[in-house]
């Protein structure tokens, strides 16, 4: 099974074939941070934005100057050690390449957006003095940290624990921390500002769902294998986890909404993060906790609610075409 313990390294024939061809639609859709253009994002930055947008826009990126830099570590530590298919693994492999690329996008976009270099420095620390931030980042690495001590999942206990980790990455990180930074993103773009950010957030966003769909494959995965693991009590912990990833964006959403932004309110942003969480929560078979509707009109484009669907209304301009076929009845 998927979860036990060991280095499986056997690729043909497949067992878990659709990791594979997960694998390969990630390779089709490649980019690279330098064909993002922020020319007309500067002149926003200095005649267009409100002091408000400016203070949100602020600390957006300092979220994202170390979001995925989380996301990235807790793959290596975690989901790569104890998911034991290999081609489950090559799809990590080229996540963890997507999630370097998605660190150099925001490492470029501080660079850009922030040339003083004393306020460049206190965005890159931002973890260790804005508390909102803090908030966020303790809530990641308290489900990081419950791994800490597994070195191979060899109880129910433990493989509860990983399951955790798995969904609060997928849903909680990548589906609820991200699609919110990706909201506040698509409203300036809705306003015609910062479009050099909301090209490069396209990309982002586009390769966040994908990973996404390969975390809830696993879940159902694990699911069909081990259906005592998904017991009341796991569903439970499932709420709570994403209800307090929720509190946690609701105190950043009171920091970046501080000063007031004309056309974004708290409540709104609160409606949107439950709508949200409802997904998350639809998407590994729990009943949805909030009955939420999405209110931004401008996210119905981003296919927040079908990520299934997502390969089929995936961009074509940034496609890699890939040749050969793969016969998965094949022994070596």
């Amino acid at each position: 099974m998927i979860l036990d313990p060991g280095l499986n390294m056997t690729l043909r024939p497949m067992r878990y074939p659709r990791f594979y061809e997960m694998y390969r639609d990630a390779i089709k859709n490649s980019w690279t941070v330098e064909e993002v253009d922020f020319t007309t994002d500067l002149t926003d930055l200095r005649t267009r934005l409100t002091p408000a947008e400016h203070h949100l826009i602020k600390r957006l990126i300092a979220f994202f100057a170390t979001g995925d830099v989380i996301v990235a570590n807790n793959l290596v530590l975690n989901l790569y050690t104890h998911i034991n298919a290999p081609e489950a693994r090559l799809y990590l492999s080229r996540q963890l390449f997507e999630e370097a690329v998605h660190v150099q996008f925001y490492l470029t976009l501080l660079d850009v957006y922030l040339p003083d270099m004393d306020e460049r420095a206190l965005a890159f620390s931002a973890v260790d003095h804005i508390p909102s931030i803090q908030k966020k980042a303790a809530f990641c690495f308290k489900w990081m940290n419950a791994m800490y001590d597994v070195d191979r999942l060899t109880s129910v206990q433990d493989r509860r624990r990983f399951l955790l980790n798995l969904i609060c990455f997928a849903g909680c990180i990548e589906g609820l921390f991200f699609f919110a930074a990706f909201a506040y993103v698509y409203f300036l773009r809705s306003k015609g500002l910062l479009n050099g950010l909301a090209t490069g957030t396209n990309w982002v966003f586009r390769d966040e769902s994908a990973h996404m769909a390969f975390a809830y494959e696993v879940i159902a995965t694990i699911r069909g294998e081990e259906p005592e693991l998904f017991d009341e009590e796991t569903q439970k912990q499932v709420v709570a986890m994403i209800s307090e990833a929720i509190a946690c964006e609701m105190a950043f959403a009171d920091d970046l909404l501080l000063y007031g932004v004309a056309g974004l309110s708290r409540q709104e942003m609160h409606q949107y993060l439950r709508f949200v969480g409802d997904q998350r929560m639809a998407n590994i078979g729990i009943p949805p906790a909030f009955g939420a509707r999405n209110p931004f009109p401008f996210m119905d484009h981003q296919d927040v609610q079908e990520l299934a669907n997502f390969f089929e209304r995936r961009v074509t301009a940034y496609q890699v075409g890939v040749s050969g076929e793969v016969t998965f009845s094949e022994t070596f």
